[in-house]
């Protein structure tokens, strides 16, 4: 299993709106590196689902229920989306603040390359941000 975090403008898409949802489709990605991302996830990989812009935090878990395919809202057909299914909230929220301060979260993608809006989490990573969240890994 790997691990991913899933960057969202809570104005656009928030948590709340993927908790009602329940399951759906991550599109209109359209940078290279973050459909790569998209492209090396399998069904039953987690990711963390993070607000970006004021927030800048982890606020849930999520689940890869449907692995790469075309994106609807892509004319061009160069890129594509996944289907990702709510797992649960964190407890705590865990900030940009919080994984730049704590030595074990370095190396981390978010912490060196914040705008990247699908990332890759290492199972170390995981299990921290875990930890920091309040929640079983």
């Amino acid at each position: 299993m790997a691990y991913w975090l899933f960057k969202s403008e809570p104005g656009s898409w928030s948590w709340d709106d993927q908790v009602k949802k329940g399951t759906e489709h991550w599109d209109g990605v359209r940078n290279y590196q973050a459909n790569n991302n998209m492209k090396a996830m399998k069904v039953g990989d987690k990711g963390f689902f993070y607000h970006s812009v004021n927030e800048k935090q982890v606020v849930g878990i999520v689940e890869v229920e449907r692995a790469h395919y075309p994106d609807h809202t892509d004319d061009s057909g160069r890129f594509g989306m996944v289907d990702i299914k709510t797992v649960k909230p964190v407890e705590t929220p865990v900030t940009l603040a919080d994984v730049k301060s704590n030595p074990k979260l370095a190396d981390m993608v978010l912490a060196n390359n914040s705008r990247l809006s699908v990332q890759p989490v290492t199972a170390a990573e995981w299990r921290e941000v875990c930890r920091m969240a309040g929640v079983k890994p």
